[in-house]
């Protein structure tokens, strides 16, 4: 009984030491270096021709207020082009797009449901038209004035692969919210500028990514499972493919209020996080021991665990008699608390984020409770679930 015990005390300090060390690396990295890419020098001529995608499953309540928000970026955006891409849609998508001033393509296929489906047939429909890159935004987003243009002098500077800001819209509609936007600035922002400033590729986020045409043409977007945004950036990453960080601008989206609509949307995200875990870490593991040195961030951020059940697994930690565990712990939970305090202080936020991190415990409680539909969505053959929007 005690070979057990303490069996399971080296794998709690097994499974949350690799998840340790990258919010060590990336918190010390974003608050203490400091890397970003440079302003636009003397206007290029002519600017690169952007795509502006957005995939839409029956998004027909705000489509046109999406619509509106992109068309007024797209007016300081000279030669660039909003396509919506009306996926198996059932409503008026198409229709109420195509009346808001977007350009409209309409996909039907049962057999392949789902956003990376939607954008590898948008990729490769409009190859012929010779576009020189793509920003992927979905059809709940708000964006700045300036976010077309922000992407294009950045693709004009000669990048390939960019990922902007994406922040909740509506922090202030719960508690949940406010604490999922506190979440987002740490997942989104500090982790992004960590990467960034050790020069590594800062992850594709699902909205607000943007490739080049070269880029689209070495990595076709064959990724077809729940993430496929983290499916697509492994291969990017293995390509050679440097996202980078666009800090300059910002999409947002709401984050679902309903009990029902977060459970949809977190377990999809994170059971489709725990499938390219389980495909892709021992992979991983091993092409880096071959030496394949630019894998092993990618590697790092797989092996960390949300932070949710990263911190449970801490706060289980901390109970355990050996001390080289417990002290373990007790340091690794006070770095997740500077971690999100320091993503906060990075983004400008205040004391009703800070306020926030009181619910902790209870959202903690709450994501426990959606392990068993998480774990379905881990599986191989789990489809892809739309949340159902609200405040529409």
């Amino acid at each position: 009984m005690a070979f057990i015990g303490l069996l399971g005390q080296w794998l709690l300090l097994g499974l949350t030491l690799p998840g340790t060390v990258e919010l060590l690396v990336l918190t010390v990295a974003a608050v203490c270096l400091k890397q970003r890419i440079p302003p636009p020098g003397l206007p290029q001529a002519p600017l690169p021709r952007l795509a502006v995608v957005m995939p839409a499953h029956n998004e027909a309540a705000g489509i046109a207020a999406c619509v509106a928000h992109l068309n007024a970026s797209l007016a300081h955006a000279p030669g660039c082009t909003l396509i919506v891409i009306a996926d198996n849609c059932q409503d008026a998508t198409a229709d109420l797009a195509s009346a808001a001033g977007a350009r409209v393509l309409a996909r039907h296929n049962d057999a392949q449901r789902g956003k990376g489906y939607a954008l590898d047939y948008a990729f490769k429909t409009l190859a012929a038209e010779n576009f020189d890159g793509f920003i992927v935004v979905d059809a709940d987003s708000r964006v700045d004035a300036g976010f077309v243009s922000a992407f294009q002098q950045a693709f004009a500077q000669g990048e390939g692969a960019l990922q902007c800001r994406y922040r909740i819209a509506n922090p202030e509609a719960s508690r949940r919210a406010r604490l999922q936007y506190v979440a987002w600035l740490a997942f989104n922002e500090l982790r992004l500028s960590g990467r960034e400033n050790l020069k590594v590729s800062v992850g594709i986020l699902g909205n607000g990514f943007a490739l080049s045409r070269a880029v689209l043409a070495a990595v076709p977007y064959e990724a077809g499972s729940i993430a496929e945004d983290m499916e697509y950036h492994l291969r990017l990453v293995a390509a050679g493919v440097r996202v980078r960080f666009l800090d300059t601008v910002t999409v947002l989206s709401d984050a679902p209020n309903q009990g029902a609509n977060a459970a949809v949307q977190r377990s999809r995200w994170e059971g489709g996080r725990f499938r390219l875990m389980r495909e892709h870490i021992p992979r991983l593991f091993v092409q880096v021991l071959q030496g394949k040195s630019r894998l092993l961030e990618p590697l790092a951020e797989l092996l960390l665990l949300p932070l949710a059940y990263h911190l449970s697994l801490l706060l289980l930690a901390l109970l355990m008699p050996l001390p080289v565990v417990h002290y373990y712990a007790f340091a690794a939970v006070l770095l997740v608390l500077a971690h999100v305090l320091l993503a906060i202080k990075c983004a400008g936020g205040g004391f009703e984020e800070v306020k926030a991190l009181a619910t902790v415990p209870f959202y903690m409680a709450w994501k426990l409770t959606l392990m068993p539909r998480l774990l379905r969505n881990a599986r191989d053959n789990a489809q892809w679930q739309r949340t159902d929007r609200e405040n529409l």
